[in-house]
């Protein structure tokens, strides 16, 4: 190789500075071909009043290299600080966090050895999204976003990293049999893009069944996509189930950008004890190399490590006094890895790398078709703690409002119809959804809504929130009332 790749690291905080250095250790007598520009990021940057935990220069270095080697970070406790990771993904594009989880049997104890499975995890929105707020005394929401395009992209990647890497069956998982228009779009949009795929076997999994059969038969599964808090679930219960989250490592990938990092935090309670293991970062640091195009060197050092595993070298954290040969810190188990370099495993398979074309896949999204978008209502949400939060008394209070015939057509409770016709036993908080509708759910203007909370408020009522109800092709976009 004739010119190195520039990448961005970063040390972090706790045990980052010491597996960060195992790590880049083993890539320079593996013969990688980089070189580094280093950047501080984590607690010392959020003491700094930096909220974001890295320097505006540090983004710099990443828009120049888009390769980011990095070590965990330690976030001080306390509010005012942002997910370092979480602005990274959002700020570059990130929307694909992929979690190979593997079984490394007999010499990391599993009771899962055929797992052998990869989690691909859409990586921008959904919770994430962080949009939060308190309504009432009572009442806090947290708003779920999901879009067609970015349910999309991630779907498209799977389905493209299966192919490349010759996995067989792609499996989605989500809730849509509760949350049928947000879960709902990742289901219908994975079926559409499933159909450009006929060679790859699909299903799909409720999460919670899901998740219970990655704990219980993981061996069943291939490569998983799913939105953003369930694969932030799964892959721990994932890397967990074959045999520690210390072992895992992760790639955080673009369009342009893509970041590499272990799985697990910072550790500061073993800081500067050379008894972290390196792992996790090092099959990050794999990870990457394939990704810019040295995949001969990521098989020398994987396969050297798994050598290195069967030779009974262990960190504390994997170590069994029946099998492992010596117990080694940070920096030993980083020598004995070098020492193996250019050795093979005997019982566990050897890696092999995809060494086509090595350029961050490209995924094309569907062309958008514009449905007719009407306004038929509105959701008026109502701070509301008088009368013993009684809802017939809210409910013939807000029967007064009319704006041209849009009235209150129901008023629901945490999700559940309590006004007309509710059960006396619904427990009621302070915060009251209140439908308004013409009889017919014929079309309405933002004037007719304008009107309607000015009655609101006339009569009393403190509105925190609206929602409008649309129809998209007359098909209506929003869910019914539970017990409605």
């Amino acid at each position: 190789m004739s010119s190195k790749t520039k990448i961005t690291v970063a040390y972090g905080d706790g045990i980052g500075p010491e597996i960060m250095k195992a790590t880049l250790d083993i890539l320079e007598a593996a013969g990688a071909q980089l070189e580094y520009e280093v950047i501080e990021i984590g607690e010392q940057v959020y003491l700094k009043g930096i909220s974001s935990g890295m320097e505006p220069g540090s983004f710099e270095s990443l828009r120049k290299t888009k390769v980011f080697l990095k070590s965990p970070i330690t976030t001080p406790q306390g509010g005012g600080f942002k997910s370092l990771n979480v602005t990274t993904r959002k700020s570059f594009g990130l929307f694909a966090n992929v979690r190979p989880c593997k079984a490394f049997s007999p010499f990391v104890k599993t009771y899962f050895p055929k797992t052998d499975l990869v989690i691909i995890r859409e990586n921008e929105e959904d919770l994430y999204a962080g949009i939060e707020h308190r309504q009432t005394q009572e009442v806090y929401q947290c708003l779920k976003l999901i879009s067609k395009p970015g349910s999309e992209k991630i779907i498209r990647y799977a389905f493209e990293y299966a192919r490349k890497y010759g996995r067989k069956k792609v499996t989605c998982m989500t809730k849509d049999n509760i949350m049928k228009l947000a879960d709902g779009l990742f289901h219908k949009t994975f079926l559409e893009v499933a159909k450009e795929y006929p060679e790859i076997q699909t299903d799909h999994k409720i999460i919670d069944i899901g998740t219970a059969l990655i704990a219980e038969r993981p061996e069943i599964f291939d490569v998983i996509v799913t939105l953003n808090l369930y694969g932030d679930i799964i892959s721990d219960v994932a890397a967990q189930v074959t045999g520690s989250v210390g072992l895992g490592g992760s790639a955080n990938v673009g369009e342009e950008v893509a970041m590499f990092e272990a799985i697990h935090g910072s550790a500061p309670d073993i800081a500067g004890m050379d008894i972290a293991n390196p792992s996790g970062l090092l099959n990050g640091a794999i990870m990457m190399l394939v990704h810019i195009g040295q995949p001969e060197v990521a098989e020398k050092i994987s396969n050297a490590w798994m050598k290195t595993l069967e030779d009974g070298i262990h960190t504390g954290d994997i170590y069994q006094p029946t099998l492992s040969s010596k117990k080694v810190g940070t920096n030993e188990f980083a020598k004995a890895v070098i020492e193996r370099l250019g050795q093979v495993p005997s019982s566990l398979i050897p890696a092999v790398f995809d060494k086509s074309a090595t350029a961050p896949m490209q995924i094309k999204l569907s062309p958008v078709t514009k449905s007719k978008k009407e306004l038929i209502g509105v959701d008026v949400f109502v701070d509301w703690d008088t009368e013993r939060r009684n809802p017939d008394v809210i409910g013939e209070k807000l029967r007064k409002a009319n704006a041209d015939g849009l009235v209150l057509q129901l008023i629901t409770n945490r999700g559940i119809k309590v006004y007309p016709g509710g059960m006396a036993e619904t427990f009621c908080t302070d915060h009251w959804r209140c439908r308004f509708q013409t009889a017919g759910q014929s079309v309405i203007t933002h004037k007719q809504i304008l009107d309607l909370l000015s009655q609101i408020e006339a009569l009393g009522f403190d509105f925190i929130k609206t929602e409008h109800l649309y129809a998209f092709d007359g098909v209506r976009a929003y869910s019914l009332a539970q017990a409605e």
